[in-house]
């Protein structure tokens, strides 16, 4: 009869897990706080809440801090070019990097990004994904080690 219960207390505690859309995700992985607070800055929060689907190459804080200070201050302070920036970084779909072509890719920023692959992985307009395939439950994110750049 204990058995039972626990059984049934661990089934019912998996319907009490919430998935978790992109933001959260990247919010809980804890390498993702300069995005979070540009995404929150560039008011993209409620679009990457939403239903998507999105994949998102996602620069770490460590891509961030590659990025001189002064620019990135003003990159900041610049809603227009910031969301330029964040939206170049994201493309509709739900795209795994076993599915990953090589070649152009439309951004929701409008532009082109390059993907390509190899031994290596996968590239994006040169930044290599470091870690792939975080599902979220309105998308997938990759993450890269650097800020790309809309040409």
């Amino acid at each position: 009869m204990k058995s039972y219960f626990v059984i049934t207390a661990l089934a019912l505690s998996a319907f009490a897990v919430q998935a978790k859309d992109i933001v959260e995700t990247a919010v809980a992985a804890g390498q993702f706080n300069t995005l979070a607070a540009a995404l929150d800055k560039a008011g993209l929060v409620s679009t990457l809440k939403g239903k998507g689907p999105f994949t998102v190459f996602a620069p770490t804080d460590a891509a961030f801090a590659k990025v001189p200070k002064a620019d990135l201050d003003a990159l900041l302070a610049d809603k227009a070019k910031l969301t330029a920036v964040l939206t170049y970084h994201v493309v509709p779909g739900n795209v795994m990097a076993k599915d990953v072509k090589p070649g152009k890719v439309k951004t929701v920023q409008g532009s082109e990004l390059t993907l390509a692959t190899s031994d290596g992985g996968v590239t994006v307009d040169g930044a290599q994904v470091v870690k792939a395939d975080i599902v979220a439950d309105n998308g997938v994110i990759h993450v890269i080690d650097r800020v790309l750049l809309p040409k």
